[in-house]
């Protein structure tokens, strides 16, 4: 009797097994937002378990200001205290917009390791994989903004805008930010290996930091070079963000910065959304 009992539960379990696995019943596509939240915490895991990735926004925005302010500030100003109420606006636009190159190179990564190719066999919203990652890239940026203006209180900065000021600073900054990672993102895709990704974002990066209104006043420099300053992107967002934290900040400032900002994600990010779902 037992035994028969037995027999009868195991036939009933591999009937139940059987009709799982012949059901035409599927499971429903995770919705957009769902996959983009998904993919936007494995980036949040791969910072966990993999903290060292995290310097570039904690001990390169220190080593920047300390470096350009006692470096410079005496020749250029006169005073440290004072140029740094000038740089510090500057140096936290250099210091986020470099590291957006680190958007492409982590994609770039899971395209060497195949893992690109995995995604793409998923019933997920493709894009999702991308726009998680930039997500947490706009942590990544807001927490280089916070350990920069940190810094910059203890040294000295006083921001005449305000706390109001120094967040809509921050806001242009994070904004501007996201949407220059999708250049990042079609290189990331377009290159095959990380240093040639590496040398040519430092190739586009140097010359737009460098050759800006970051360190000195425009109207110091040559007339041929204060043109390509003035229309400069990285000029553009400085002049916004340096007018927003001492209470100048004009409409006509921040509504550039926004321009600028939709032009890049509007050229980029569908031939990043093109890139990635032709891909071979």
């Amino acid at each position: 009797m037992t035994g028969y009992i037995e027999q009868r539960e195991k036939e009933t379990s591999e009937l139940r097994l059987n009709e799982s696995i012949a059901s035409s019943h599927r499971p429903k596509p995770p919705s957009a937002i769902t996959s983009t939240l998904t993919f936007a915490k494995r980036a949040m895991l791969r910072i966990k378990h993999v903290p060292e990735q995290m310097f570039d926004v904690t001990v390169f925005p220190i080593i920047f200001l300390l470096m350009f302010t006692y470096l410079f500030g005496g020749a250029i100003a006169g005073s440290t205290e004072e140029y740094l109420q000038f740089l510090l606006p500057g140096i936290l636009v250099m210091t986020v917009s470099q590291i957006t190159m680190y958007t492409g190179i982590d994609l770039n990564d899971d395209i060497r390791k195949g893992i690109f190719d995995r995604f793409r066999t998923l019933p997920i919203w493709l894009p999702s994989a991308l726009v998680g990652s930039l997500l947490v890239d706009v942590v990544r940026y807001s927490l280089a903004s916070t350990i920069m203006l940190g810094l910059g209180f203890i040294l000295g900065f006083r921001p005449e805008g305000g706390l109001m000021g120094v967040l809509g600073a921050v806001v242009l900054v994070l904004v501007f930010s996201f949407s220059l990672s999708w250049i990042w993102t079609v290189f990331g895709i377009i290159m095959r290996s990380e240093k040639s990704l590496m040398m040519m974002s430092f190739m586009v990066l140097f010359p737009l930091t460098f050759v800006s209104n970051v360190f000195v006043d425009p109207s110091t420099l040559p007339s041929w070079l204060q043109s390509f300053v003035n229309v400069n992107p990285i000029s553009i967002l400085a002049t916004a963000v340096r007018g927003a934290m001492h209470g100048t900040a004009t409409v006509e400032q921040v509504v550039w910065v926004l321009i600028v900002s939709v032009i890049m994600t509007a050229i980029f990010a569908p031939i990043t959304i093109y890139l990635y779902r032709n891909k071979q």
